[in-house]
């Protein structure tokens, strides 16, 4: 029997058992497209979070002083913007507050303690009035730098500049407003509120220096900046490895790679299983088929069809079942991957998860469509033509 020829029959087998042929591929669809869609979304969440640690800035080193009896010196800043391959180094503080203006309060803000570099250091721009100052720090003057979110929340439209808001029941004067700057690794630059880093005592918070951001002159020679100012610490703090940290966002950028591709081979796996139980309803249907067609069976073999030509004709049914779910379910999974942008999720598919869903539809076709397949080429054709 030519090929032509078995995968007319093979379809017409399909078409007319169309409801059971479409429940037996749902498996597979539902299978290949959960593949498509977890992966393409864990895709989307990596593509994210690696372009918010890139806007950080390949750049910029974080240091961190794990230690209760040590910490830096706002002095030390200066010390270390002159060493070799340092631009500046500017120290920040998260803070706890209530930030209002007259009955109106933001629930969202962050009040960060910094000094007068953190805003080119962190890439954001004013939209009105002023940066901090040193003289601000040095005085402890209560002023600050209000985010975009902030500005709209307690000024509307007004002009913020010269006007009173309070942080914790404390009047700060606003000398600044922010450009929308958007969130960034977590922090959301449109409801921050800047202070000069001197202030922070007036939160019932220390005024010592424990985190840095430092900004280098050559991200290709970030490890050797990072050595640099690793010996700094050593020798001005006299602290071991233990106690500090100095980390570059190409190494934040890598380790989330790395989690990235572990958490899609495992998104990937458990979608999996669903192309494995897609894979026994072809199985059963197929010997179903093999069961309902047994008298066929034996005539075609009785008008000498061989074994051979009975088992391409069943595995090709299944090989037809499988390919034709596995298409459904790719086409499913990327419609359902765009839709994914209505809930605000990121979906980046990948041409590889796409082939390998797709191919793997077709392996299913053939690995569990041999045994009905050869279950049906070995029966004797005598008995099967006195079955009824």
């Amino acid at each position: 029997m030519k090929f032509i020829s078995i995968l007319k029959v093979s379809f017409k087998n399909i078409i007319s058992n169309k409801l059971r042929s479409i429940l037996t591929m749902l498996g597979l669809i539902i299978g290949i497209a959960s593949v498509i869609v977890l992966v393409g979304v864990s895709n989307g969440t990596a593509k994210q979070v690696r372009e918010n640690i890139q806007s950080l800035g390949t750049d910029i080193l974080t240091v961190n002083v794990n230690s209760q009896d040590v910490s830096f010196k706002y002095e030390d800043m200066e010390e270390i913007s002159n060493l070799n391959g340092i631009i500046v180094a500017t120290p920040y503080k998260s803070l706890q507050a209530t930030v209002s203006r007259g009955t109106t309060t933001t629930n969202n803000a962050r009040v960060m303690a910094t000094d007068d570099n953190y805003l080119d250091l962190r890439n954001l721009k004013l939209s009105l009035g002023r940066t901090i100052s040193i003289v601000d720090i040095e005085n402890e003057t209560k002023v600050c730098i209000i985010g975009k979110n902030v500005k709209d929340t307690l000024f509307n439209l007004a002009n913020p500049i010269g006007e009173t808001i309070k942080l914790n029941g404390d009047n700060y004067t606003v000398i600044g407003a922010l450009d929308e700057a958007g969130s960034s690794m977590g922090t959301n630059y449109d409801e921050t509120v800047l202070i000069p880093i001197s202030t922070a005592r007036y939160f019932g918070s220390d005024t010592t220096i424990k985190n840095l951001y430092v900004k280098i002159e050559d991200e290709n020679k970030i490890d050797q900046s990072k050595l640099i100012v690793e010996n700094f610490i050593m020798r001005k703090l006299q602290i071991s490895t233990d106690y500090y940290s100095v980390s570059s966002q190409s190494q934040t950028l890598d380790a989330m790679e790395n989690i990235n591709n572990t958490l899609s081979i495992l998104l990937g796996g458990i979608a999996s299983i669903s192309l494995v139980v897609g894979g026994i309803g072809v199985m059963n249907v197929m010997l179903v088929s093999v069961t309902e067609r047994i008298k066929e069976i034996g005539i075609r073999k009785s008008l000498g069809a061989k074994k051979r030509d009975i088992l391409v004709q069943f595995l090709i049914e299944a090989l037809v079942l499988s390919i034709t779910g596995g298409m459904m379910g790719v086409a499913v999974g990327l419609v359902l991957g765009k839709l994914s942008y209505l809930l605000e999720y990121t979906f980046v598919y990948s041409n590889w998860v796409v082939i390998l869903a797709f191919g793997s539809s077709a392996a299913i076709g053939i690995i569990f469509g041999i045994f009905p397949a050869y279950r049906a080429a070995n029966l004797n054709p005598i008995d099967a033509l006195r079955t009824e």
